[in-house]
């Protein structure tokens, strides 16, 4: 690594470190191939404002609250835009950074990284999500046109002045190329696999287990563009038209339609057989919770957006020798295969239908379940995923 960047600084807008996993692999994977790492990301009230984590540097400013509207939104990304500048001045006038490397969602940090280019500074932009496709997701295609083409133009800019562009699958390179001109060399794949470190012979949570004969498991963010809805819908076709009522429903983590799951649940009175959890911040009683299920569940929408995501919840499911039960989405079957069954797109009627039979097909929940495992640990796993990062990074100086 002697003509390679040393110093790299992640900016992260959308979550805290290290609770981001994707983030947190990265910043661990640099720092093992011999980069030092800095991180610049929003905190909680408990969290300190500086510190170092397994070696890695973390500099949190107070998380603003989450907006709502056009207006909440603006001051939002705007006070988050304005608190990591500051914050990338105290790095660069500190230890100083050869690299910035941007996480999106949003993609307006490129302003920051704009800057830092003009001395020099290499721009890594790692595209988590389809950032103006999101936004049409999370207003069901609803959405104010000039804000999607402002999402496009910054989507753009970040891809095009970037020396390495990140993406999280086939379909997010295929955007990157057509859509925003980056060139094949530019762009490396790294995919969300999971750490299968933390997923070993794990006791499933007794009183999940107690809740009712078969357990169906739901773990992720609950946004309006999640399919929580879309569930909760399932569920109650699961009960009328298929009578089934020995089953319960974890729903695990929050999110700014939580409050609206909840609604729908209680409307269709479902509250006997779902149930909310809110976030776990513990790793460990996730993963206790989850192992509990028999089956688990991705209820995302068939649209622009999730067509091309891989969702991390479906890898996580697969990595503890789950079943699952998902729309037909694209990237779905990339992912899982045979790991999953597979509803007509946004169809609750037969996402019902699919639960209903995996609940009747035991040896075929066991078989399902093993192959997710194995195709995790044989190919998907990080691992396999962080080489494919130092590579990308060891193509910044060629």
């Amino acid at each position: 690594m002697t003509s390679a960047p040393e110093r790299v600084l992640m900016l992260l807008e959308n979550f805290t470190y290290p609770q981001d996993q994707r983030v947190r692999r990265e910043a661990l994977a640099l720092l093992e191939a011999g980069y030092e790492v800095s991180v610049i990301c929003p905190g909680t009230r408990s969290q300190p404002r500086h510190e170092v984590i397994s070696g890695v540097r973390v500099f949190r400013y107070p998380a603003p609250a989450g907006g709502n509207g056009l207006l909440g939104y603006a001051w939002e990304y705007g006070y988050s835009l304005l608190m990591t500048f500051l914050l990338s001045l105290r790095v660069a006038f500190g230890r100083g950074f050869d690299v910035i490397h941007l996480h999106n969602p949003p993609d307006f940090p490129i302003m920051i990284g704009m800057l830092y280019k003009v001395f020099g500074k290499k721009i890594v932009f790692d595209q988590h999500d389809l950032a103006p496709d999101l936004y049409y997701a999370r207003f069901d295609n609803k959405g104010n046109r000039l804000v999607h083409r402002v999402l496009l133009a910054f989507e753009r800019l970040s891809c095009r002045l970037a020396d390495l562009v990140i993406a999280t699958n086939e379909s997010y390179k295929r955007v990157e190329m057509e859509r925003c001109g980056v060139t094949e060399e530019r762009i490396a794949i790294v995919r969300n696999g999971p750490d299968l470190t933390w997923v070993g012979d794990i006791e499933p949570d007794p009183e999940v287990q107690a809740r009712a004969e078969y357990i169906l498991g739901y773990l992720g963010d609950i946004g309006f563009h999640d399919g929580v809805d879309y569930l909760m819908r399932a569920l109650r076709h699961l009960v009328t038209d298929f009578g089934r009522k020995n089953f319960c429903c974890v729903v695990i983590g929050k999110g700014d339609a939580r409050a609206s799951a909840q609604a729908i649940a209680e409307e269709l009175d479902l509250g006997e057989y779902v149930w909310f959890t809110g976030y776990l911040p513990s790793v460990d009683d996730v993963m206790r919770y989850l192992s509990a299920a028999h089956i688990c569940v991705d209820p995302d929408p068939s649209n622009p957006f999730t067509d091309r995501s891989t969702m991390n919840k479906m890898m996580e499911y697969m990595a503890l020798a789950r079943p699952v039960v998902a729309f037909d989405l694209p990237e779905h079957r990339v992912s899982a295969d045979r790991a999953a069954v597979y509803a007509r797109a946004n169809d609750e009627l037969d996402f019902a239908r699919r639960i209903a039979e995996l609940m009747d097909d035991p040896q075929r929940r066991q078989e399902m379940g093993s192959f997710g495992r194995e195709r995790i640990a044989s190919k998907l796993a990080w691992p396999y995923q962080k080489d494919n990062l130092i590579a990308g990074y060891s193509r910044l100086t060629q």
